[in-house]
């Protein structure tokens, strides 16, 4: 039996990459999460931290978004 390690996309290091697995956010949030492209099986790269570390930046399909981490806790992924 495989086992998964989920990770919440905030704790990736700036040059670290992940999969999107799920999202646990719901409402409003979850559909503008969905839009930027964080589906399941998107490949999503750590590519900076604030000076402060919030918020982060992130590639997901080819352009650069800045997620808070209380947004980007809620998307799991595996690495």
């Amino acid at each position: 039996m495989i086992s998964l390690s989920y990770t919440p996309m905030c704790a990736l290091s700036p040059g670290e990459c992940g999969t999107v697995s799920d999202i646990t956010l719901g409402g409003a949030m979850r559909r503008r999460l969905q839009d930027i492209g964080l589906i399941p099986g998107t490949s999503v790269r750590c590519v900076g931290v604030s000076p402060l570390g919030d918020p982060r930046a992130y590639e997901i399909r080819g352009a650069v978004i800045a997620l808070r981490n209380d947004d980007a806790e809620a998307v799991h992924i595996t690495r």
